[in-house]
């Protein structure tokens, strides 16, 4: 592997001279002036540059540094820029750092001390980098649809990847509104079966009466109406996914039907005596206990575990720190675009009422909610009131770890995933919300594995 690239941008040369010396760790390329300086940014890139802001033709102004800066940001805007300035300059520094620049250093300078800040430039430039790569993978991922920082949504998107490749039946547990569909469509993207179809059934919005036939389907003449041969859902799923959204709805009779099929793999149409062999992977979900339910005599114990061989559980948005305001973002951003609406932003007091509702609807109920306040918002802005939640919404109370350790760590995790969610993601704005300098955030979201 070779040296990391260190862009040195100085008209002096017994400067050059000096730093070229200071740090031959590194493959260190030399600059006077703004155009030499912009040529070795586009052929190679550097991560981390240092520079002058007095530059021909205005040496002892900061004119041409300045838009040096700015043209090199443009050009590579992850580069970090150290900016080398004497007493007199500290002005003009702070200008450089306004526009973008990483950080500042005295002159004249100690090599040592400009050492740590170059490396941990470079460090900062690789991780972000890295994050970016993640970000990417995640991105071109068909869990790409679950915006969340929350450690147990993010198990459960694990969790998914590792039964995804399975032959198993998978049931999800959720509140209305978590997003139980979207996991099942992940776990079939994921899977061997990607290329063959999803079927999904809603068992509590079809009538008793109809739902065998759309099951099944059902032969010519099988009953008033059936003027010709219709596949079920099962049979238009075969080679690929099947899934029953709300299973706890399902008839008793229909339940012994379902179970013979997860036994045999075969089914037989309404009004039909032929057994037709289907290939399916079997995905359900429910909001309803069916343990309860089968004690209870209302769904069937041996469905309930032919159905339940790998159980994922999907955390209401209730338990998802930071959660409520990250969707608020994702949505605003996506409703902004669809609905032409200009660029919007959330005021305080909407952010803060975001944060403390309990959100009994979950994600779909921040989508409803967020599409109705951009639409109904005056001004680029979106107002607490826009939202149209209670005023007195509050957060249900979790239950925190007594171990001091656990709880400093838990609190700090917490309220990081909170200043990201509010700075939707923005770093330069999350720091400044945390009070702490963005090195240092980057560093402690390195330390919880916050991406």
């Amino acid at each position: 592997m070779g040296k990391q690239k260190l862009l040195v941008i100085e008209d002096d040369p017994g400067l050059q001279k000096q730093l070229h010396w200071s740090f031959d760790g590194y493959e260190v390329l030399l600059a006077g002036e703004r155009e030499a300086a912009l040529a070795l940014v586009r052929r190679h890139q550097p991560a981390v540059v240092t520079m002058d802001l007095g530059l021909p033709p205005d040496p002892d102004g900061a004119t041409e540094g300045l838009a040096t800066l700015q043209q090199i940001l443009a050009l590579a805007p992850d580069t970090k820029v150290i900016i080398l300035s004497g007493n007199q300059d500290r002005a003009h520094a702070l200008k450089a750092i306004a526009l973008g620049a990483y950080d500042f250093h005295q002159k004249p300078f100690d090599a040592d001390m400009l050492g740590l800040v170059i490396a941990r430039a470079f460090y900062l430039h690789a991780m972000q980098q890295e994050n970016r790569r993640m970000l990417q993978t995640q991105a071109d991922s068909p869990l790409a649809g679950i915006v969340s920082r929350d450690p147990g949504m993010l198990k459960l998107c694990r969790s998914v990847e590792k039964v995804a490749p399975s032959s198993a039946s998978v049931m999800l547990l959720g509140d209305s509104g978590s997003g139980k569909e979207l996991i099942a469509r992940g776990l079939h993207a994921l899977s061997s079966r990607h290329a063959q179809r999803f079927v999904a059934i809603n068992c509590a919005a079809i009538p008793e009466n109809l739902l065998e036939s759309e099951l099944f389907g059902y032969e010519r003449g099988a009953f008033t109406g059936a003027a010709r041969q219709t596949l079920g859902k099962i049979e238009l799923a075969h080679g690929g996914t099947f899934f029953l959204d709300e299973i706890g709805d399902m008839p008793m009779a229909l339940q012994a039907k379902l179970l013979r099929f997860l036994q045999e793999r075969v089914i037989e149409r309404v009004g039909g005596r032929d057994e037709i062999a289907v290939d399916v992977r079997i995905v359900c979900a429910t909001h309803q206990d069916l343990k309860v339910l089968a004690e209870q005599g209302r769904f069937r114990e041996d469905l309930y575990y032919r159905l339940s061989e790998i159980v994922l559980r999907i955390p209401p948005l209730r338990e998802r720190a930071g959660d409520a305001a990250l969707l608020a973002h994702h949505f605003k951003n996506k409703f902004c675009a669809s609905e032409g609406r200009g660029s919007l932003h959330f005021s305080a007091g909407a952010l803060q009422l975001i944060e403390s509702h309990g959100w009994p609807g979950n994600v779909r109920e921040v989508e409803n909610c967020i599409k109705r306040a951009v639409i109904m918002c005056d001004g680029p802005q979106i107002a607490a009131d826009d939202l149209g939640l209670p005023a007195s919404a509050q957060a249900a109370p979790q239950d925190e770890p007594l171990n001091l350790r656990q709880a400093r760590e838990a609190a700090e995790y917490k309220v990081m995933v909170r200043a990201l969610a509010r700075a939707d993601g923005n770093i330069a704005r999350a720091a400044e919300l945390l009070g702490v300098s963005r090195p240092t955030l980057y560093d402690l979201m390195g330390h919880h594995g916050i991406k």
